[in-house]
């Protein structure tokens, strides 16, 4: 089994460590795109284009599955990407969880990047998932560029900026981006208020990864032999996983992964 993953920079790491669990033995291409990161300013058709570039890339792997592993390219490539690369590779896109979250009955919070909060595409999964649920959106400035850098003071500071727009009475915030996953803790130990019920977090990695395996008839086999190689594609190049990746437990796990070839 291969499982493709793609993403401007190291959100991707999150839906990884999610697929390294259910599947040990799988080989593992990771398509990131330095050259042309970040891809949030871009306009929809240029995020478009590199997206199915590094895509592309990936795909030239052949592998039976490519997660996007990205809010933003989901929201704006998702449908060019399927239409280039399915049915030959079944394409799973990242959507905030935002149903599951609204089941719980809130209040619920949205933390997303400023350019999805507010968005029509939030709005419509708002109105779809969560119709009489109090929701928030928080927007996070500078979040996902301090994640990606790993740049702990910036980090903090984004962090405790979107907790300062988070209501006081919220029980469950939604990561709406692939980036915050990989700060969840910090995130929670920031809006938790004193007295509350413990906060309830909803990422995306753990369904999206299972997502992938249906789509490809297969099944979690999370006591399989870790023999699943890994290569890294940056921007169709072949090379190292980005030394911010270790800065997290998610991208300090495929270190022990053998390198492909």
């Amino acid at each position: 089994m291969k499982i493709a993953l793609m993403d401007s920079g190291i959100g991707l790491l999150a839906a990884t460590a999610a697929v390294r669990r259910l599947r040990p033995d799988a080989d593992l291409v990771l398509s990131l795109d330095p050259d042309g990161m970040p891809w949030g300013p871009r306009t929809p058709e240029d995020l478009t284009e590199r997206a199915l570039a590094v895509a592309g890339a990936a795909a030239e792997h052949l592998p039976d599955a490519l997660i996007v592993g990205c809010n933003t390219a989901t929201v704006h490539a998702l449908t060019a990407l399927r239409a280039r690369l399915e049915p030959g590779i079944p394409v799973v896109g990242t959507v905030p969880a935002i149903k599951p979250a609204a089941e719980g009955g809130g209040p619920v919070a949205i933390w997303a990047t400023p350019a999805t909060t507010g968005s029509p595409y939030q709005k419509g999964l708002i109105e779809d998932f969560a119709d009489g649920v109090s929701v928030t959106e928080v927007p996070c400035w500078g979040l996902a560029e301090a994640v990606e850098h790993a740049d702990e003071t910036a980090i903090d500071a984004a962090v405790a900026a979107a907790a300062r727009l988070t209501p006081g009475d919220v029980t469950t915030v939604v990561l709406g981006c692939t980036h915050y996953e990989l700060v969840a803790e910090r995130i929670r130990a920031a809006v938790q208020r004193p007295g509350l019920p413990p906060l309830v977090l909803h990422g995306s990695a753990e369904a999206v990864a299972a997502q992938a395996l249906r789509r490809i008839g297969g099944r979690p086999a999370p006591h399989a032999a870790a023999a699943g190689t890994l290569t890294v594609l940056l921007s169709g190049r072949e090379g190292p996983l980005p030394p911010a990746a270790l800065s997290y437990e998610e991208g300090r796990t495929l270190r022990t992964v053998a390198t492909a070839g």
